[in-house]
Formats: C-alpha cells, sequence, structure tokens
C-alpha cells in the first residue's frame, strides 16, 4: 500500500497537533511516509515541531519528520498540502473583532468587516502556497482549511482555477456532531444529509439515517427549544461559552425558516445588533483563545520538549479535522465519498450565480468534486447568498485590482454594516491595522 507524503503549511498552528494525533490514529486507513512542518514563523513553528517530533517517535518512528521555513524543501516530493494559516496570528484576529465593534458592528473573524479583513491577508499567501505546490510538487493535491474559507475559495477560482486545490470547512462537521448527539447516533457518519449555502452561511435541507429515515423532525424538536446544545457535555473543540451560545442562538435562526436547519454562524448577520450588544469590544473571541487555547497549546508543547515524552500528554485527537484523512483517502482511493465541499456552482444550485463558490455535497474521488444537483433554492436564501457572495467576489476583486472603492462597497454590502458612512470608517481602521499584509489601496 502506497505511503503518502504531507507538508502541513501554518505548521506554528494550535491546531497542528491535534492534526498530527488525528492522522496518527488514522495511519491504518491512510499511510504516511513523511510529515513536513511548512511556516515563515520559525520561532513558532519550532515549538510545536518540537513537541510533534517526540510524538511521532513514540508513536509512528517510522515516519520521516522534519520542520523548515523553505518552500523548496516544504513542497518537494509531497502528495498533499495540508493548509491552514493564519496570517497576522490571534494579534490581527483581535483587530478584525475590535474594530467593527468600535463602529458599533459585529467583529468576528470570518464573517463582516472582520472577515474580509481576514480575507485581504489571506489572498496573497495561500496563492502562494498553491504556486510552491505546483512548482515543486505539480501532482500533488491541496486540502485548504484556511479562513476565511468563502474569500479564500473565491480567489483560488478566480486567480488559479485549473489549480488542484479543495476548499473545506469543519463548522458543518461540528454541527452534524451535535446533531448525531442529539439523535442518540454513534457518529455523523450514520447520518446522510442534503445541505446549500456559502461557507459559514448554509442550511440543512434533508437528514436521514442509513435506512433512509426522515431525522429531521426530531432534530427540529430539538433545535427549536435548545439550539445545538445536547443533552449530554460535549467534549473538545468548540466547547467555550461563547461557542455554547452560538449554539443555543441557533433555536432563534431556525424560526426564520422552519423547513430547514441553520448554520450557526448566521447569528452574526441575522441577529447582529444582538451580537454587538452582547460583545465586550475589551475582551473579544481572540482575547479568549489566546488566554485558553494558545496557552494551553504551546504550555503543553513546552512541558513536551521539556520532559522529552508526550506519553502524560492532555492533548487530544482533533476529531473535527477526521474529515481531512476522509478527503485525502478519497482523492487516493477514488473512494467516492460523499462529503462537502466549496466548489464553483456551475449550475449545482439552479436557479443561482453558476461562478459562485458554494458549499454542497460533492461525490469525491480522485478526479477531485463532483456535485450532486441542489435544484432551485428559496428566495430567502437566495437572496441572502447573493448579497453574500457579492461581498466575497467584491474583496477578491478589490484584492487583485488594489481598489479602495470595491473593498468600500464589499463592506457596504455586508448585512452585519448599517451604512456606507460606517464602512467608510471601519475601512479606514482596517487600512491603517494592516498596513504590513495588505496591498496598498488606489
Amino acid at each position: 500500500m502506497k505511503k503518502f507524503s504531507i507538508v502541513v503549511a501554518g505548521g506554528g498552528s494550535t491546531f497542528t497537533p491535534g492534526i498530527i494525533l488525528m492522522l496518527l490514529d488514522n495511519l491504518e486507513k491512510f499511510p504516511i511516509r513523511k510529515i513536513i512542518f511548512y511556516d515563515n514563523d520559525k520561532e513558532r513553528q519550532d515549538i510545536v515541531a518540537d513537541a510533534c517530533e517526540i510524538i511521532l517517535k513514540e508513536k509512528a518512528p517510522e515516519i520521516e519528520f522534519l520542520a523548515t521555513t523553505d518552500p523548496k524543501t516544504a513542497f518537494t516530493d509531497i502528495d498533499f498540502v495540508m493548509a491552514h494559516i493564519r496570517v497576522g496570528k490571534y494579534a490581527m484576529r483581535e483587530k478584525d473583532e475590535k474594530i467593527p465593534l468600535k463602529h458599533g458592528v459585529v467583529g468576528q473573524e470570518t464573517c463582516g468587516p472582520g472577515g474580509v479583513a481576514y480575507g485581504m491577508r489571506s489572498i496573497g499567501p495561500v496563492i502562494e502556497l498553491v504556486d510552491y505546490m505546483e512548482k515543486y510538487s505539480p501532482d500533488a493535491w491541496m486540502l485548504n482549511y484556511s479562513n476565511p474559507a468563502a474569500i479564500v475559495a473565491e480567489a483560488t477560482r478566480k486567480l488559479r482555477p485549473d489549480s488542484k486545490i479543495l476548499n473545506i470547512c469543519d463548522m458543518p462537521i461540528g454541527i452534524e456532531v451535535r446533531m448525531a448527539q442529539i439523535l442518540g447516533l454513534e457518529s455523523r457518519k450514520d447520518m446522510e444529509i442534503k445541505y446549500f449555502g456559502l461557507n459559514h452561511f448554509g442550511w440543512w435541507t434533508d437528514i436521514r439515517d442509513k435506512e433512509g429515515n426522515d431525522l429531521m423532525p426530531k432534530l427540529k424538536e430539538h433545535v427549536k427549544k435548545h439550539g445545538y446544545v445536547p443533552d449530554a457535555k460535549v467534549e473538545g473543540q468548540h466547547v467555550e461559552a461563547s461557542w455554547n451560545d452560538t449554539f443555543a442562538k441557533a433555536k432563534d435562526v431556525y424560526m426564520l425558516d422552519q423547513k430547514t436547519l441553520p448554520n450557526t454562524y448566521l447569528k452574526y448577520y441575522l441577529f447582529s445588533d444582538e451580537v454587538v450588544e452582547h460583545s465586550n469590544p475589551d475582551y473579544t473571541r481572540a482575547n479568549e483563545v489566546m488566554d485558553g487555547r494558545e496557552k494551553f497549546i504551546f504550555g503543553e508543547c513546552k512541558k513536551i520538549k521539556e520532559s522529552g515524552t508526550a506519553k502524560n500528554t492532555e492533548f487530544e485527537i482533533d476529531e473535527h479535522a477526521s474529515y481531512i484523512v476522509d478527503l485525502a483517502r478519497a482523492i487516493s482511493y477514488n473512494t467516492k465519498e460523499r462529503m462537502l465541499l466549496i466548489v464553483p456552482n456551475n449550475g449545482a444550485i439552479i436557479n443561482f450565480d453558476p461562478t459562485a463558490m458554494v458549499e454542497i455535497p460533492c461525490i469525491v474521488g480522485s478526479q477531485g468534486p463532483e456535485p450532486l444537483v441542489v435544484g432551485s433554492i428559496p428566495q430567502f436564501q437566495k437572496g441572502m447568498m447573493e448579497q453574500q457572495v457579492s461581498v466575497e467576489k467584491l474583496v477578491v476583486e478589490a484584492w487583485a485590482e488594489n481598489s479602495y472603492e470595491k473593498l468600500w462597497q464589499a463592506i457596504t454590502l455586508s448585512k452585519t454594516v448599517p451604512s456606507a458612512r460606517v464602512a467608510k470608517l471601519i475601512l479606514d481602521d482596517l487600512i491603517e491595522a494592516n498596513k504590513e499584509y495588505w496591498p496598498e489601496l488606489k
């Protein structure tokens, strides 16, 4: 059986150790010969890499391991790029959140102006990774789960249309894990789903078990009362207080269209005034992460290095990331597995822009994704999606054309922003904060 070579782009990420543990847990399904970490921040990456090297030596000493900041070394002789980069790290995420809040607008890393700012920082570096891959390993595939996935996916569609890149997101996975718990199922894989939308902006239309029984009525009954909060305690990612509030809020979002079940991120668009009202402009989600996950991950990495063993580590396998293995397997072994991906619409949603990057179920094999036909979508969702996809397209155009006007238009169009005046105030503050990351706008 072929063993695969992987580069993790964003080796210094707080999510990397959990992903490594997940890969090790799946070696029987997806054998690995080499793992390379690549990051432009050597110091940060080294902390994570030193710990992961010890984990690998203890659990799978046969796997070759290397951490580097050199693109040629990283991208030569690889089968897959697993990309989860965060340009500007959490310090810039904090600004993405706090600058809009200063103007009374939702501060969130992928929604509204914060998502626009993060997108403008991410486009160039993601394209750079695609180019490295194509230069040094032209047969490789990129599995990209860098946020904001919607803007990044539109950028790769527009700027690198022929590249072997799959844009994916773990948020629907996280919600489906909770759905399975609510239903008393062992795994989300016991469900077959129909879903449509944009990234962080979608709706489930049908959920059945493997026998074809409709699970929507039971789920709706629960969501109507409790949102996506199961009766039992949820372990792992997305368990902090702010996340719990988000999962609970799904009950209000659901009431707007009771034929479907919503993605949790819709709360930022449909209840933006409430979100702002309940936000602390001095302590946002970025601060929660820096004081929580970031501190824990880096503390744990240093502990492993100092003790020389990972035997007592508190790191947990990132189960959410298991879809990455499923995706890599589908490509490698032509499994034809059904998965949610962000792909060009191309008529899958009949009454929607064919060039929009939509998040829909696809059958994945060695040639990449084959989108499944969704059909026509209701007016309510269509209207919201048209507005949001215009935001995403304008951001990419603004980046490609260095256009101040188009970026102002993008922020003005966001449903989270009340007026063009407020959009301009936010934009000017974001330009100042992102000087070293954005192209100069004219």
